[in-house]
């Protein structure tokens, strides 16, 4: 192999002198950095910054603290003392719309829930109210949905049969409602947003599928005019009571006036979005689909006075509770018998509605050009929650279809929530008597008006198109929820989102590094074919948050191969690898196991003659590895910055070995 000449080599000495003397300091630089913050330093951080966002430790008057912990804490404080007239004009009218929404659905979502129908009421007054002082988002319509009322009347109906004692039921309902909200309180305080994020966009895509087909399956007991209809929410089991009832106790009155209304919501739906932009009066056109579950419930109730359809087998709500909401903190149940599965179910609820809560809330916001702080959503939202299981309201979150209905109704803050919990307290004052002749088959057509919403097709495709292994997630929540049940499909996508997560964490991907000619960045070979690899060296990146337990055999065998197949190109060891370089910039961590596998390949390449160096090591990584003493092991002089610097290093070793 040719050498250089001593001109060329006189020439070189200065300016590797000087390289060799920057990247040394550039190396200091990383082996001096102080000692990362302990993981309790790291917590309490967390939750400081949680009730006190934006204050150091003594830079501040204990009174300011205290003002800025109230306004991180009620938001209402902050931005109501630039609230003005013109904006409540907006959300007056957005909150009435709201209210001729929320009404009829609340009844409705009620009685999915298996509860009477005030207590849907109820949890449109109280919730509300606490979400407008704790709420961040300025969009967000609270109160009760389908999903969340289905979940419960599915898994709090295996706890204790509704039909057989009602108020137990009631009783392990609120207990739910009150362990909800304080998992989704904690949730924000100890910041763990990110665990909403186990229920991955494709699970969430395929559960509300699958839900969405089964609340409308159950709806036909309203429709129908069924009195007595199975407990259990999967496709086969429903579909078996439908054709039981229809061979003897359906009533086809009922099923008339619920479609006719259907027809007449979806039609109004319908007529909303395709003439907003052209029809001569926008207003009224808005105003259409707003109002029409409202007119629905209105005239179907004044149909059924009128005709005394109820003695003719029409279902009708019959007796509906007036009244503020009653206090049910007494009904609290923490028995031993029934808090476990309560505690479980309040999990599980807490997760689906945070999620469907601050996707909605996020949406909005992206569209208004703000941020969405989500832990600070977690903590209104457990609040809310907390203080309507005191107050005898059930689990309660963002509804989309209301959102959408506020938004395009022109609210300006969270007073439209307020407007709208005034009007649905009015209505339980000195309405429910009109509400008696209510007949069941509106509410049923109402729920199920909502329904297309929930079931995203596009969605679906988009996920088909891009990842076929999340299409499968999505497709195992779907089949799941639809013929097994709620917790099933849940359980199910879930499990393939954390079986796909531990196989890329066992198994990451390794890639070796080339040059792009004519510059300093160093991409993969494969990815980058004209990326030319450095003779006498191999750089690999390890593609791997952490190197850790799971993965670091896999690891450090997979390197090992790595440097066969290269020597086995190049011919002889003579002639082989001589520095090999890991880039660590993608591994965040590394714990006691990643370390004794460094050790143990650094052991591999020292017999066989080959330099190990490290380039780009983590805060915590390079602290862990100087706590072990790999960096005495291995030599201050083959940690550096970046892999520039390592290369620089690694072909100044080589030049001197050659020269000798």
């Amino acid at each position: 192999m040719a050498s250089t000449t001593p001109a060329a080599e006189m020439e070189l000495q200065p300016v590797n002198a000087v390289a060799a003397a920057a990247a040394s300091e550039r190396a200091k630089w990383l082996l001096s950095s102080p000692n990362p913050p302990s993981p309790w330093r790291q917590v309490y951080n967390s939750m400081r910054e949680s009730v006190l966002p934006g204050i150091k430790s003594g830079q501040q008057p204990r009174r300011n603290k205290l003002l800025v912990f109230l306004e991180g804490l009620f938001p209402i404080l902050k931005w109501g003392r630039n609230y003005k007239a013109t904006k409540f004009k907006k959300d007056l009218l957005a909150g009435l719309t709201l209210a001729s929404l929320c009404i009829p659905q609340s009844i409705g979502y009620a009685n999915l829930a298996k509860l009477d129908p005030q207590y849907g009421l109820y949890a449109s007054v109280v919730p509300p109210l606490i979400y407008a002082l704790m709420g961040s988002s300025r969009e967000l319509a609270v109160g009760p949905v389908a999903v969340v009322s289905l979940l419960l009347s599915a898994m709090v109906s295996k706890l204790v049969d509704p039909a057989a004692d009602p108020a137990l039921y009631r009783r392990i309902i609120f207990t739910v409602t009150f362990f909800t909200g304080a998992f989704q309180a904690m949730f924000g305080v100890f910041r763990f947003g990110f665990l909403i994020d186990f229920l991955s966009h494709a699970a969430i895509v395929g559960f509300m599928g699958g839900a969405a087909i089964v609340i409308g399956l159950q709806q036909l007991k309203g429709l129908l005019g069924i009195s007595h209809f199975t407990s259990k929410t999967d496709v086969i089991s429903v579909s078996s009571a439908v054709i039981e009832a229809l061979r003897h106790q359906w009533y086809p009155l009922n099923f008339v006036l619920g479609c006719s209304f259907l027809i007449f919501i979806l039609g109004c739906r319908f007529i909303g979005r395709r003439y907003k932009k052209v029809f001569w009066l926008p207003a009224m056109v808005f105003w259409l689909p707003a109002m029409a579950p409202l007119f629905s419930v209105m005239l179907s109730t004044l149909i059924v006075y009128l005709t005394e359809a109820d003695k003719r087998g029409v279902k009708i709500v019959k007796h509906l509770r007036a009244g503020l909401n009653p206090t049910s903190l007494h009904q609290l149940d923490f028995g031993a018998q029934h808090v476990g599965g309560a505690a479980k179910i309040g999990l599980i609820c807490a997760l689906i509605a945070l999620t469907e809560a601050i996707a909605v809330g996020r949406s909005f916001a992206s569209i208004k050009g703000y941020h969405l702080d989500g832990n600070k959503e977690m903590v209104g939202i457990g609040c809310m929650n907390i203080v309507g299981s005191l107050t005898s309201c059930y689990a309660t979150t963002g509804s989309f279809s209301r959102t959408a209905v506020n938004f395009s109704a022109g609210c300006e803050s969270v007073v439209s929530n307020i407007v709208m919990s005034i009007t649905v307290l009015i209505a339980l004052l000195f309405l429910t008597r009109l509400l008696y002749y209510t007949p069941l088959a509106i509410l049923a057509s109402i729920i199920l008006s909502a329904l297309p919403g929930l079931i995203d097709i596009n969605a679906a495709y988009n996920i088909w198109k891009v990842d076929k292994l999340d299409f499968i997630v999505s497709l195992a929540a779907f089949f799941g929820v639809l013929f097994g049940s709620i917790e099933i499909g849940l359980l199910v996508a879930v499990g393939i989102s954390f079986g796909k997560i531990i196989l890329l964490s066992i198994k990451p991907s390794t890639e070796v590094l080339g040059r792009l000619p004519g510059t300093d960045i160093f991409c993969s070979v494969n990815q980058f074919p004209v990326a030319t690899k450095i003779p006498g060296i191999i750089i690999i990146r390890i593609n791997s948050g952490t190197l850790c337990f799971a993965n670091a055999n896999f690891i450090r065998e997979r390197i090992l191969k790595w440097l066969s197949d290269e020597n086995e190109i190049n011919g002889s060891n003579k002639a082989g690898i001589r520095v090999m370089i890991l880039d660590m910039t993608n591994v965040m961590n590394i714990d006691t196991t990643g370390i004794h596998a460094m050790e143990e390949l650094h052991r591999e390449l020292i017999s066989r003659g080959i330099e190990l160096a490290v380039a780009n090591p983590t805060w915590q990584m390079i602290t862990k590895m100087k706590a072990a003493n790999l960096v005495e092991k291995m030599g201050a002089e083959w940690i550096f910055l970046c892999v520039g610097d390592a290369v620089e290093a690694s072909l100044r070793l080589k030049m001197n070995m050659y020269s000798c």
